[in-house]
């Protein structure tokens, strides 16, 4: 009977867990081309309401940016097996994605103040497409602080480091994936009004 080395266990699920990931990313952008074709199908038969994007979605965006640039820092530290960085680094992101939940959820309470409703008697399709996207953003964003928040843990145990980067490298490929989505989306709505 073959054992199987360390180092091939690690090759395998590598060769595995990637393509996993990008296909469930390829999933995701699937719904939001989607959803952001749909807006612009339903804002050309007319009956559409302007309003102006609340300036949360602009800190958000920030929030998001800069939050990209602290995950990269926790690759980078596991590389050199800085363990004390990966888990700021991790902790820091941690924290950033929790203030990009909050200001979402502000940007929706400005919007509730300019009288743009998801749904009800004083709705209208255009808010409710914004609220649909940047809803939908939200609960993907949930599951990055999910995995971020495993990787702050893993960190504080000093798991990775430059022989495992498998659950690091997974979790930063995910939150840029969800922070370029943002961007996206962002400009989209500044833009397609």
């Amino acid at each position: 009977m073959e054992t199987v080395s360390v180092e091939e266990k690690r090759i395998t699920r590598e060769k595995v867990a990637k393509p996993l990931l990008y296909i469930s990313m390829v999933g995701m952008l699937m719904i939001f081309a989607s959803l952001t074709s749909a807006y612009i199908v339903r804002q050309k038969k007319g009956d559409w309401l302007n309003f102006e994007l609340p300036q949360m979605f602009y800190i958000s965006t920030a929030i998001i940016i800069i939050s990209s640039v602290s995950i990269n820092w926790a690759l980078a530290a596991a590389k050199k097996n800085d363990f004390k960085s990966v888990k700021w680094a991790a902790l820091t992101t941690l924290l950033l994605g929790v203030a990009f939940t909050i200001t979402q959820f502000q940007a929706w309470g400005a919007l509730v103040d300019q009288k743009v409703f998801f749904a009800g008697k004083y709705s209208n399709a255009s808010g409710s497409f914004l609220y649909v996207l940047t809803g939908l953003h939200l609960a993907h964003l949930f599951g990055g602080i999910i995995a971020v928040f495993v990787v702050w843990i893993k960190s504080i145990q000093q798991k990775y480091n430059s022989e495992n980067l498998l659950g690091i490298r997974l979790c930063a490929i995910f939150w840029h994936f969800l922070d370029l989505l943002w961007i996206y989306l962002f400009v989209f709505l500044l833009f397609q009004r």
